[in-house]
């Protein structure tokens, strides 16, 4: 089994800045692409970014694109997702997950590939 908690969720205002970080545990972190998901109350869950076990490739939702990051350090078992320029729309319940795909360069948007899952951190970001 692997263990993933996520920490850095908070409240921002818009415009602002938050630094996601998700430590998985258990299994050797750098077998497993990762992705980051969330959720907003009534709303069904989004993929946000994926990274592959490699770091060079990754995966992110037009909703995010030019205001996210993802990145992964292997050595230190951590992967990240760099926010910023936040919306109130950005408001959700965000997931880091783990995916062990064959490739070290593949990464994957859909979250029926994830085996592992976090239990979330709660991002809020007034107007």
């Amino acid at each position: 089994q692997m263990q993933l908690v996520e920490s850095g969720g908070g409240l921002a205002q818009a415009g602002g800045s938050l630094r996601l970080s998700c430590a998985p545990s258990g299994r050797t972190f750098s077998d497993y692409a990762m992705g980051w998901f969330r959720q907003a109350p009534g709303k069904e869950r989004e993929t946000v970014a994926a990274i592959s076990r490699s770091g060079d490739n990754t995966y992110y939702a037009d909703s995010v694109k030019g205001r996210f990051t993802i990145s992964r350090d292997n050595a230190k078992n951590t992967v990240y997702l760099q926010v910023n320029s936040l919306k109130p729309e950005d408001t959700a319940v965000y997931y880091c997950a783990a995916a062990a795909l064959l490739s070290r360069n593949s990464y994957s948007s859909r979250a029926s590939q994830y085996s592992y899952w976090g239990q979330g951190t709660q991002v809020t970001v007034s107007s």
